[in-house]
């Protein structure tokens, strides 16, 4: 028998750990690590940026634009402006929190683009533009076929967009995790208890953030108890 996971469920689990996320990140970098600051003589200040933005405005709210065609009960044009504004807020916190880990680099003479994630952080903010713009094409240009009485781009572009959309946001997903590894790895070589409150609260920061990614993942897929029309993010079932 096959078992039918319902998207309803998941996004309450998503929506609790989004919420586990950001107070975790928040307490990192606010009662472990100083604070935030744009401009600070202690440097640590401005990256502590960097996390809390690309977590909470990048990573979160990116899955709760992903989620609000499931988790929000209202129509589909009003579903799909928000989808796209909460992108558009996601895309902004992103590029500024990048901002933010250029800005600490600079202003303690550190380079730049060394590792492997940063490589990848600046890759997926890129194809995280380009899937939103394209779609947001795709979207004026189906509104001009549909008033010509066919909808035969949207039904076509979409799926594509649900997947590589999933696939930019799983990158996501795992950059955030090495991003976590990457600063421990830092503060443990500049004598960071292994075992101390600290490393023990980032680990679980970034097993959340995974965890969050996954379930956000998993409301792609799963049934809503009510579908609207076949444009969905279900539509690829």
């Amino acid at each position: 028998m096959a078992v039918v996971l319902k998207a309803t469920p998941v996004t309450f689990v998503a929506h609790a750990l989004a919420a586990a996320c950001a107070v975790l990140v928040l307490v990192w970098c606010i009662s472990f690590r100083g604070g935030l600051a744009w401009e600070a003589t202690n440097k640590s200040l401005i990256f502590n940026i960097h996390p809390v933005l690309m977590l909470i405005g990048f990573i979160i709210i990116g899955g709760e634009a992903i989620m609000s065609y499931k988790s929000l009960p209202l129509k589909k044009e009003v579903q799909k402006v928000i989808h796209l504004v909460l992108h558009a807020i996601a895309l902004a916190l992103g590029i500024v929190g990048i901002i933010a880990a250029f800005k600490y680099h600079n202003e303690s003479a550190i380079l730049n683009l060394y590792s492997l994630h940063s490589w990848l952080g600046i890759g997926i903010i890129v194809l995280y533009a380009i899937q939103n713009r394209k779609f947001k094409y795709h979207s004026e240009s189906e509104c001009q076929k549909i008033r010509r009485g066919s909808a035969s781009l949207r039904s076509d572009s979409l799926p594509w967009h649900v997947i590589f959309g999933m696939f930019v946001y799983g990158l996501a997903i795992a950059n955030a995790a090495l991003g976590f590894l990457e600063k421990l790895t830092f503060l443990e070589n500049s004598g960071l208890n292994k075992f101390g409150a600290e490393a023990y609260l980032v680990n679980f920061t970034a097993i959340a953030t995974v965890l969050y990614g996954a379930a956000v993942m998993l409301t792609v897929y799963a049934q809503k108890e009510q579908e609207g029309d076949d444009y969905s993010y279900s539509s690829i079932n």
